[in-house]
């Protein structure tokens, strides 16, 4: 079941400015793209792996379970609904007396994104990254914990560091923990849930492409 009226999920910004001189496709490394980016590079960050499918949010009312994807008009295909009607039953939220709530994840697998196949050749999932609970972002620990509730999957922590050495993970290049190829990048956060002045989260991401985009850009120089 869909239903309109679900919070949507904010934008991640990337970590740096794109440069307008290669229309955007590459980054203006060390150039920030928020302040607070810069003023706590030097603190401890969590990353986990971004996983390149379709936003989906997981609705609890306390009595009934719908679905919704970016955007309150953005369609889901059938066969992930499908997959979703299957994972997530009134009677497991129910069961844990898992209070409302909102979980945000990715769908996931076959014929989702151009490489949703080297994720899961023959069918979708769904795996989860945030939950928030009246208006509240739960910590990592409590979102792993609704997880094994609920017997789903939770994005793999990939590690800890500052957020220049998240990115240089992401630069280097890392091994991902959900499919052979390699992952899409890193979506990372302080290790302490923090807003800015404006009360937007402060969490950012870095994808592999990034740095493609940036080699493929020097060779054709």
């Amino acid at each position: 079941m869909e239903e309109l009226g679900v919070n949507e999920y904010h934008k991640i910004q990337t970590v740096y400015l794109r440069d307008p001189a290669t229309k955007h496709k590459t980054l203006l490394e060390g150039q920030f793209a928020k302040p607070e980016f810069e003023y706590l590079k030097n603190n401890i960050w969590v990353f986990t792996e971004k996983v390149d499918g379709t936003n989906i949010r997981v609705q609890w009312d306390g009595d009934h379970v719908s679905f919704a994807g970016k955007t309150d008009h953005a369609e889901t295909p059938k066969f992930l609904l499908d997959k979703l009607d299957e994972l997530f039953t009134a009677e497991a939220f129910a069961m844990h007396k898992l209070p409302p709530l909102c979980l945000y994840g990715e769908g996931y697998g076959a014929k989702i994104q151009k490489g949703g196949g080297n994720y899961i050749p023959d069918g979708v999932s769904f795996i989860l990254f945030d939950i928030n609970i009246d208006g509240i972002w739960l910590e990592r620990q409590n979102v792993e914990d609704i997880a094994q509730k609920l017997v789903i999957d939770s994005v793999p922590m990939i590690g800890e560091g500052t957020l220049l050495e998240g990115i240089e993970r992401v630069k280097n290049g890392y091994d991902s923990r959900l499919r052979l190829t390699p992952p899409e990048g890193l979506v990372m956060r302080p290790k302490v849930e923090l807003v800015n002045r404006r009360g937007e989260r402060v969490i950012t991401k870095i994808k592999i492409n990034d740095f493609e985009q940036e080699v493929r850009t020097d060779a054709c120089r």
